[in-house]
C-alpha cells in the first residue's frame, strides 16, 4: 500500500460522507448570494465589479478556513478513535504515508469543491458585471485555493496529534477563532497581542512594519488578505480603503505573504507527522 492507495480510499470515504458536496454547495451558494446582492443593489455603477471582487475575497477569508477545517480535522483523529487506524497501519503502509495521503486527499477534495464554486461565480460575474477582468478573478481564486490548502494542512496537523475526535474538534475550533474570527477586530486580535507583548511588556520598540510581519507569519488569514492586494485592481484598493502595497515595507508585501502561505502548506503537516510517528496507537 502507498500514498496513492491511502488517497484513493480516503476520497471514497469522504464522498460517502457527503463532504465533497457539502463543501462545494455551501461555498458556491455564498458566492452566488453575494454576487446577486451586489448586482441587485447597483448593477450599473462603476464600483460594482470592485465590490464583487472584494466581497469574493472577504467571503473566502471568513468561510474558506471553516470549510477546510471541517473537511479535514477528523481525517486521522476520527480513525484513531474508532480504531480503524490500527487496521490501516497493519497493512504495508507507514505512518508518514497515512499523514501525507490524508493531506493529499482532503486538499484535493477542498480544492476541487472551491473550483466548482469559482466556476459558477465566474459565469455570473461575466453576465452581470461589464468590466469583469478574468485575470483578477483568477488571481483571487488561486490565492483563495492556496489559502484553503494552508488550513487543510493545519487541520491535518491537528488531526495527526489528536488522540480523539473531541480534541481534534477543540483544536480546529480554537485555531479558527484565534486566526480568523479575532482577526476581524484589531483591538482583540492576535496582532494586538503581539504588539502588546513586544512593545508594552518587553519594551522592544518594534515598529508597525515588524508587528505586521509577525502578524502574517503567525496567521494565515492575515497573509491571505495581504496577498490579495497583489492581484486586486489598483483603483480598487483606494475605493475599498485598502492599504496601498507601495506604502508598505518590503517584508510586508503581497509576494512575501504568498510565500508565507506556502510555508503554512508544509509546516503543520511536518509537525503533525512527527508527533504521529511517536504516538501510541494501541
Amino acid at each position: 500500500m502507498s500514498i496513492r492507495t491511502v488517497v484513493y480510499k480516503d476520497v471514497l470515504d469522504a464522498r460517502r460522507s457527503k463532504v465533497v458536496w457539502l463543501v462545494g454547495f455551501h461555498y458556491a451558494l455564498l458566492l452566488v448570494l453575494f454576487f446577486a446582492q451586489v448586482h441587485v443593489t447597483g448593477p450599473e455603477h462603476a464600483s460594482a465589479t470592485i465590490e464583487a471582487l472584494w466581497g469574493m475575497a472577504f467571503v473566502g477569508g471568513v468561510f474558506v478556513p471553516a470549510i477546510a477545517l471541517v473537511a479535514a480535522y477528523l481525517a486521522i483523529a476520527g480513525e484513531r478513535e474508532s480504531g480503524s487506524i490500527r487496521y490501516l497501519l497493519s497493512t504495508p503502509v507507514t505512518r508518514r504515508e497515512v499523514v501525507l495521503g490524508k493531506y493529499v486527499s482532503r486538499a484535493t477534495i477542498v480544492a476541487v469543491s472551491l473550483i466548482v464554486g469559482f466556476a459558477v461565480a465566474a459565469i455570473l460575474a461575466r453576465l452581470w458585471f461589464g468590466s469583469f477582468d478574468p485575470r483578477v478573478f483568477a488571481g483571487i481564486a488561486a490565492l483563495t485555493v492556496l489559502y484553503a490548502l494552508a488550513y487543510v494542512a493545519v487541520a491535518i496537523g491537528i488531526s495527526a496529534i489528536s488522540r480523539s475526535r473531541s480534541r481534534a474538534m477543540l483544536g480546529a475550533f480554537g485555531f479558527y477563532v484565534m486566526t480568523n474570527l479575532m482577526t476581524l477586530n484589531d483591538d482583540v486580535s492576535g496582532i494586538a497581542g503581539i504588539e502588546y507583548v513586544l512593545n508594552d511588556l518587553l519594551e522592544f520598540g518594534v515598529g508597525e512594519g515588524g508587528v505586521q510581519f509577525l502578524g502574517i507569519v503567525t496567521n494565515p488569514t492575515r497573509a491571505y488578505l495581504l496577498s490579495i492586494l497583489g492581484v486586486f485592481p489598483s483603483e480598487g484598493t483606494a475605493e475599498m480603503a485598502l492599504p496601498d502595497p507601495a506604502t508598505l515595507p518590503w517584508y510586508v508585501q503581497p509576494e512575501i505573504a504568498m510565500l508565507v502561505l506556502g510555508v503554512w502548506l508544509v509546516v503543520p503537516v511536518v509537525v503533525g507527522r512527527r508527533v504521529f510517528d511517536r504516538a501510541d496507537i494501541t
